[in-house]
């Protein structure tokens, strides 16, 4: 069952390394991250499932100890997702997506050691149902504990200057994406439009349903810790408990 839940944007400017100059602007970002990690780790899960977009070659499971890098992004940095197996050689490679290797980075940040972790890359295009399916199935055991951390951004339309340029459905989307983060609610959460998502470029869409359809029926309560647009991306934070 759903015991905890963490939704987090996942750019790579969220790492200070390779924000460089610029990362001192993301420090509220990051601090509410950060918070939304104590609280999975306050839940004491069995397991913790991170999960963010994909694109099609990298979309599936990763085990603990899956190696992400940063690397293509100039910069001379390694992450593992959890605690590496110990005959593990050096965190040199990239399989991890550039999502899940965000989350890595901010879990070896808390010094993460609350529950063994394992990750899942989720298709940005992937429908609705089968979303909420895997959801389900991802909490379906009513024996173990599982906590997820769900990396995902919101649209990348709000400004003139945002990756996708200026669309005035972003905000009325990333408005109700924030309202049923903050809240906890599933049903708010799977009604968010996929065609919509996909036109403003919302990368979260797809693993927040994945949540929606993990919370259905958890009794789990919500709070919005973070809900800004930064170079025109919509990025919130939220925690269920």
């Amino acid at each position: 069952m759903l015991v905890a839940a963490a939704a987090c944007p996942c750019p790579p400017l969220l790492v200070p390394e390779v924000a460089a100059g610029a990362a001192p602007e993301l420090d509220g970002l990051r601090a509410a991250c950060l918070d939304a990690v104590a609280v999975l780790a306050a839940a004491r899960p069995d397991r913790l499932v991170v999960l963010g977009p994909a694109d099609m070659t990298r979309r599936g499971p990763y085990p603990q100890g899956a190696a992400g890098s940063f690397r293509g992004l100039g910069v001379d940095l390694d992450v593992r997702l959890g605690q590496a197996p110990r005959d593990a050689g050096p965190a040199d490679g990239s399989a991890l997506p550039q999502s899940l290797a965000v989350a890595a980075w901010l879990l070896e940040r808390t010094q993460w050691t609350g529950a063994p972790v394992e990750g899942l890359g989720v298709g940005e295009e992937l429908e609705t149902e089968r979303c909420l399916a895997a959801g389900r199935e991802l909490a379906g055991s009513a024996e173990e504990r599982v906590a997820l951390l769900v990396m995902g951004d919101g649209s990348a339309c709000r400004t003139v200057k945002a990756p996708g340029y200026l669309d005035e459905r972003a905000e009325p989307f990333d408005t109700a994406a924030a309202r049923a983060l903050g809240a906890a609610d599933t049903a708010a959460l799977a009604a968010l439009d996929a065609a919509l998502a996909h036109e403003l470029k919302a990368a979260g869409r797809a693993p927040w349903q994945v949540l929606a359809g993990a919370g259905e029926g958890a009794g789990l309560s919500g709070a919005l810790l973070y809900d800004e647009a930064p170079y025109g991306v919509g990025y919130y934070v939220a925690g269920w408990s």
